[in-house]
């Protein structure tokens, strides 16, 4: 049964979440608003409508320039942290997929990891902490695990899609330790942290995709 993303499956994809993070701009907002700056969904927003922009071209270059591209673009046009994470997170992540002309199942995982990673390590955070590695990390090791036993991909895809949305909801009851929130008294504790929660649009986008391809 598996699967191979190509850089037009990857740009479909960039799309499809680009309209969930768009169609939930409000409710961003009033998440970001309770503890942050409020504009943690304009500036992602920003950076996916750039790449819908491109999109087209994307499709053209083997998956290691798109990802390179894409991770310029959003270090670029995202504000904010935000940016320089993402940025960080993709151009980490296409040195997994140097010479590749698809994207696999061991790839896909070794990809999201690569980007967990990198995001630790810029934003020089960790898992509880109450950011978007708090959806990411669990999205990663439940692949990690998945792979290991030899579950099939589609899935692995609905499992790995769980354990993202899971993740962004736990991050309601953690106290921040990073932003704006930890200036609160209550560090932010019960409110979802929005960084979470874009992630884990993507992350389920993404899933949703790869069982398309599964299929």
């Amino acid at each position: 049964m598996g699967f191979q993303l190509t850089s037009k499956d990857y740009a479909n994809y960039i799309r499809k979440a680009y309209e969930l993070i768009h169609a939930n701009g409000d409710y961003i907002t009033a998440l970001d608003s309770a503890t942050g700056d409020g504009d943690h969904w304009t500036n992602i927003n920003m950076g996916f409508e750039k790449l819908v922009e491109v999109a087209e071209e994307l499709e053209q270059k083997s998956v290691f320039e798109e990802f390179m591209q894409i991770g310029t673009i959003m270090m670029s046009v995202i504000g904010g942290s935000s940016g320089v994470l993402y940025g960080s997170a993709y151009l980490a992540a296409a040195k997994v997929l140097k010479g590749k002309e698809t994207i696999g199942n061991e790839e896909l995982c070794q990809v999201l990891d690569a980007m967990l990673q990198a995001i630790m390590s810029r934003g020089n955070a960790q898992k509880g902490w109450k950011t978007m590695i708090d959806c990411l990390a669990p999205a990663v090791e439940c692949y990690q695990a998945c792979i290991a036993v030899g579950i099939d991909e589609k899935t692995t895809a609905d499992k790995v899609k769980q354990a993202a949305i899971v993740g962004a909801e736990s991050t309601k009851a953690m106290e921040a330790v990073r932003g704006r929130a930890t200036y609160q008294a209550n560090k932010g504790v019960g409110h979802l942290d929005p960084g979470a929660v874009t992630m884990s649009y993507q992350i389920a986008t993404l899933m949703d995709c790869v069982k398309e391809l599964c299929e």
